[in-house]
């Protein structure tokens, strides 16, 4: 397997991975190693490292169900999309498999919806960077800091995909490191076996019992944890740039039950066994509250360094997957032409930047006005990636029953007891992404997510009423 020739992919859902493509194609420069850290680290964020605590303040011991619940319903949606990855590889992943399987208006909504979703993510873990950085530099202002950390990361994406995979390998790398050593030191504290450590499981029912806030905490607590596994499928987004994108998306996908449950589910065990679910310090950083109570030095510094590598991972993909989705809209004339055009090494500088830019804007947004414009940015796409996944899980329905007719051959890794699972997982996921419009925390978000999908249907039937689009 070589990654180092002039190998391209194009759009086209039955096309196999090694398809010859038109001169200026994507390349696949992503290493077997490449994706394995992408898959890795996809679903490890600034959320899991800060985010969770605010879950945990808000549940109780019990936060780790919530965690368990929206991960079972993370591992479920990504089976169903790596059957369709596997059986139809195809240029921008589950834009494709949709645009397929629901029509063209469909595949058009979760294209620019999920377009949409990380150039706001850009914007916020730009800003989020900044902060970090500024508390090693309290002079600098927040917007230098950020406009410059998504300049460095927009060059190096600018290189190549290879450049791309090859930073978010070692940030991931980190990330990984980084949990694998917090769950050795938090089990070995609970085991009693830390120097000065009782021991035991007594933090879990010690403060008001396990579910302290009763069972609906926990089952609202389920929607703000989902969103915090969103990243897992970029994997399937990166095939398109990989040698094997098929035996990259089944190797991935095989592993997330492992991913779920050590990485989030466990290490967020672990906060609520060794540090009182009660704890102020627990909201603002709780991997930082379990260091300082194993009395690790440095403990706070250790976990700032640590948050600002998972941000800038997240800002890294956020770059790479939002040019990718821009690129693969063209190839149905869902967006401008003049995104097609790659540089000699197989990235689409256009649509990078166009992301980018969009990115440049959201962070002055921040600067200039933090309580009005940027946070109705951050309302705007709250629910987004769950309306993404909703439609993933229907998509899959229909495909899969065209696949059972016309070519079973394909079908090569499955969903799990199909149909009846898949049709569980879809209501289980409208009753997750339902349940926002009625939650005062995440109410907002709801309605002004729901307004960019009227606004993305809207500029569909523009777009279907006039010739193609084409920007030359």
């Amino acid at each position: 397997m070589s990654t180092g020739t002039s190998q391209h992919i194009t759009q086209g859902s039955a096309a196999p991975s090694g398809a010859a493509a038109e001169s200026g194609g994507l390349q696949q420069g992503l290493k077997p190693r490449h994706m394995r850290l992408i898959a890795l680290g996809g679903v490890i964020g600034a959320g899991l490292f800060v985010g969770s605590g605010v879950v945990v303040r808000a549940t109780g011991p019990a936060a780790v169900l919530s965690f368990l619940a929206a991960g079972t319903l993370t591992v479920l949606i990504m089976r169903m999309l790596a059957e369709m990855t596997v059986a139809r590889p195809a240029l921008g992943s589950f834009y494709a498999h949709v645009r397929e399987a629901l029509g063209p208006r469909a595949g058009f909504t979760v294209g620019w919806l999920y377009w949409y979703f990380f150039v706001i993510v850009v914007a916020v873990e730009a800003v989020a960077g900044g902060r970090i950085v500024q508390l090693w530099l309290p002079g600098a202002p927040l917007w230098a800091v950020s406009l410059v950390l998504l300049a460095l990361l927009t060059a190096t994406n600018m290189v190549s995909a290879r450049s791309f995979g090859e930073f978010e390998f070692w940030f991931s790398s980190v990330k990984v490191v980084a949990i694998v050593v917090f769950l050795f030191l938090g089990t070995l504290y609970v085991l009693g076996l830390w120097p000065d450590a009782r021991g035991g499981l007594d933090q879990l029912t010690a403060h008001g019992g396990f579910a302290p806030q009763g069972v609906g905490a926990v089952l609202a607590a389920v929607v703000p944890c989902t969103g915090f596994f969103t990243g897992a499928e970029i994997v399937t987004v990166a095939a398109a740039e990989s040698a094997e994108p098929e035996r990259a998306v089944a190797g991935a996908i095989r592993s997330i039950v492992l991913r779920v449950v050590a990485f989030y589910v466990l290490s967020v065990f672990l906060v609520v066994a060794v540090v009182p679910w009660t704890s102020k310090a627990i909201e603002v950083s709780p991997y930082a509250a379990v260091l300082d109570r194993l009395a690790v030095p440095a403990a706070g510094t250790v976990m700032n360094a640590i948050v600002l590598i998972a941000v800038l991972s997240c800002l890294n993909s956020a770059l790479y997957t939002s040019s990718r989705m821009l690129f693969a809209l063209t190839r149905n004339g869902d967006a401008p032409r003049g995104f097609t055009r790659v540089s000699r090494g197989g990235v689409p500088r256009r649509a990078l930047l166009a992301g980018t830019s969009a990115g440049y804007l959201s962070v002055i947004a921040a600067w200039a006005s933090p309580d009005v414009v940027f946070e109705f940015l951050i309302n705007s796409y709250g629910a987004i990636a769950l309306f993404v996944y909703l439609a993933i899980a229907v998509a899959q329905v229909r495909m899969r029953r065209n696949l059972e007719r016309t070519a079973p051959e394909r079908l090569t890794l499955k969903m799990w007891l199909f149909p009846w699972l898949s049709w569980v997982t879809i209501v289980l996921m409208g009753t997750v992404t339902g349940a926002m419009a009625f939650l005062p925390g995440s109410r907002p978000q709801f309605w002004l997510s729901l307004l960019t999908v009227a606004v993305v249907l809207a500029a569909y039937e523009i777009r279907r009423r006039r010739a193609p689009l084409d920007a030359g």
